[in-house]
């Protein structure tokens, strides 16, 4: 272990020197809220607080250099609060805060929801100034033409001192230019599969499964590449990793990026990365599909690690 006592930790910044600053989403908070939803029986529970940080780690030890930060806990289990963490070229740090629903509800989310769906800079002081209110872009903007749900989730810098973000829940990129506003860069289709047979629905019916991107890494060539959760029902080997570049293929942030299929067959991708090495490694987060986790079965839960292999076949490195 290099670090230890970490609350819900979420994206790492690795740094070339060994130390590191880790992204803790915390725990919600001791105020929770009954939001009624338009078109639900039941009133969504919410749960927030400003008790999600950032720690430095390096090989001295581990630090909370960041404390304050929001977090709220929808329900019982979807925890969110700082997803991603970045260090620019200049050593300045930022970080994207997640969100995970209609960015209209954040009014009832007190002081936590002032910041949840930003992105945001953080000072030398561990304060922190909001650079673009990624959410509120999914309210006005909407770019994949669903339900409006905004999950800023992980987030790259570009060449030209701005930023390219995840949004799992608006299935697309956004960019956010230097100055902080906002376009679609991507937006990731749905596509179709087998309605689970819990659902009562004839043999082989075909659902919407949405996109659901998440991990976003630069690729050796300058295009961005975006690893995919998928939405319900999570089918097995349907995740792909994407390649982002834009129509002229020479990195410009500014143009629109078009969308291929780069890798294949994954299951519930959290995140990618290149290593020294060239190649890509993704990381499942629940190998056998979300929907087949066993309460009473630890091994149905665990994920993996995966190298792409130049012939495109895949290796798994570590599996828990």
């Amino acid at each position: 272990p290099v670090a230890t006592g970490l609350t819900n930790p979420r994206g790492i910044a690795a740094l070339g020197d060994g130390s590191a600053y880790v992204a803790e989403a915390g725990t919600g908070g001791d105020v929770c809220v009954e939001i009624p939803i338009d078109g639900e029986e039941e009133p969504r529970r919410g749960c927030y607080g400003l008790t999600a940080a950032i720690t430095y780690l390096d090989g001295d030890g581990q630090e909370q250099i960041v404390t304050g930060l929001p977090s709220v806990l929808w329900g019982v289990d979807e925890l969110t609060g700082p997803q991603d963490v970045i260090v620019s070229d200049d050593g300045t740090l930022y970080a994207i805060i997640g969100l995970g629903a209609d960015p209209a509800l954040r009014d009832q989310l007190g002081d936590a929801g002032d910041w949840l769906g930003h992105l945001v800079m953080i000072d030398d002081d561990g304060t922190w100034t909001s650079v673009a209110d990624v959410a509120g872009y999914e309210g006005t903007a909407n770019p994949d033409g669903g339900e409006i749900d905004s999950n800023p989730f992980s987030v790259v810098m570009t060449d030209d001192g701005g930023f390219i973000v995840s949004d799992s829940g608006a299935n697309a990129l956004i960019r956010v230019a230097a100055d902080g506003t906002m376009s679609t860069y991507a937006v990731f289709p749905s596509t179709m599969a087998v309605a689970p047979p819990f659902l009562g629905l004839p043999p082989d019916t075909m659902i919407p499964m949405e996109a659901v991107p998440t991990g976003i890494t630069v690729g050796p060539d300058g295009a961005y590449y975006v690893g995919q959760l998928t939405g319900f029902p999570f089918e097995a080997g349907a995740a792909n990793v994407w390649r982002v570049m834009d129509e002229n293929d020479d990195g410009d942030a500014t143009d629109e990026g078009e969308v291929t299929a780069y890798a294949e067959g994954f299951t519930n991708i959290i995140d990618i990365g290149f290593g020294d090495d060239e190649r890509l490694y993704v990381l499942e987060l629940v190998s056998g599909g979300l929907l087949n986790v066993n309460p009473d079965d630890p091994a149905t839960a665990a994920g993996a690690l995966i190298r792409v292999e130049a012939d495109d076949t895949h290796t798994e490195v570590q599996s828990e």
